[in-house]
Parts: C-alpha cells; structure tokens; sequence
C-alpha cells in the first residue's frame, strides 16, 4: 500500500470519527434541551386556589381508576381523580388541609405521568415533593419556632396525613413498581429555597 492510500485511509477514517462525534454531540444537545423544557414544566406546575375551592371536581372515575399507572385526570389538573375526590371527601369543611394534600398529591402524580425520566427530572420532581411533605409539616403541624424541634407526636400527625395521600395514590402493584423504577434515577439533592406552599394558607379561613 503506497503512501497516497494510506493518507487517504487515515483521512476517511478521522473523518468518520469527526461526523460520529459531532451526531454525539448534537444528541446531547437535544436530550438537554428536552430535559430544559422537562425541568421548566415541572417547576410551572402547580396548584391553584379553584382545586382547592373544588370548582372543577371530576366525577367518580370507580373502576377506571386503577385499570393503568397514571389512573384518570379528566380534569386535567395534574391530580389522579379518585385521589382528589378522596381529600375532598376525608376534609370538607378544611381548605387548608386539602390545599397542602393536594399538592402532595400533585407532587406524587407527577412520577407517573412524567414524559422523560432521567435524573435531572427524577430529582426536581423529588425535589417537588420534599417541597410539599414541608408545606404540610409547616402548615398543619407548625413548629413553636423556626428553631424548635418537634415532638414525637407531632412527627406521627406529620405522617398521618402524608400517608393517607401515599396510600390511595400508591395503592395497587403496578404502581409500586412504577414508583422504584422510577426513583431508580435519584441522585441527592438539597432543599429548595423558595416557598414551599404553592398556595398561602394564610388566604384560606379554615
């Protein structure tokens, strides 16, 4: 093989190289940018004061409700139906309580209606939920101070409520394995600086 074969050989080949990498890259740059979108659209979604008020309740969605993973929202208000019908029925006469269930609720839906997992999602939604789990201790189980501790029992009205989302809305196998696969994507994070209550409880009276 003369030496003009050889150049051009080594050529073709550091050009190959060069277009695989540029494809490389020009992928990476896409999945971000959807990731980007992903991340803005986790941060934009929130509770609002008509869910609350239930002014748009969806019906009764019975069996329908657990026929897939991400239930029924005909509503469409991020919300699993029978989960929201469910904190409407258990508290009434509380808007306060069902505001900061709600938006637990909201926070845990989100795992299985979410269109790109990864980690970066994986852990603003996470992030999402810490958020709420705080706006429920902060709300209906508030500290003396912000540097007081809280008792035990505190801590188990605390996990009271949480629970009582947690189980209606991971409540069938499916689910559950749905919810580890998911929060396989996990990577640590640390507590938002913003509110944590998407909605002022202050603006509710009861």
């Amino acid at each position: 093989m003369n030496f003009k074969k050889i150049a051009i050989r080594t050529v073709a080949v550091v050009a190959a190289i060069f277009i695989v990498l540029v494809i490389i890259r020009m992928v990476h740059f896409y999945n971000l940018g959807k990731t980007n979108e992903q991340v803005a659209k986790i941060h934009a979604t929130k509770l609002t004061l008509d869910d609350v008020m239930g002014k748009n309740l969806p019906p009764d969605p019975g069996e329908e409700a657990d026929k897939t993973v991400a239930g029924v929202d005909v509503n469409e208000n991020g919300i699993r139906d029978d989960v929201e019908l469910a904190i409407f029925k258990a508290y009434p006469d509380s808007a306060k309580t069902r505001a900061v269930l709600l938006q637990y609720a909201l926070a845990l839906q989100m795992e299985f209606t979410q269109e790109g997992v990864n980690e970066k999602t994986v852990t603003e939604i996470i992030t999402k939920q810490s958020r709420a789990d705080s706006c429920i201790s902060d709300t209906l189980v508030p500290r003396e101070s912000a540097e007081s501790t809280r008792e035990y029992s505190d801590i188990q009205k605390i996990n009271t409520f949480i629970n009582f989302v947690k189980d209606k809305q991971i409540n069938t196998e499916d689910r559950k394995k749905a919810r580890q696969d998911f929060t396989k994507h996990l990577r640590s994070y640390g507590e938002s600086e913003s509110s944590v209550c998407d909605i002022d409880s202050s603006a509710l009276s009861s």
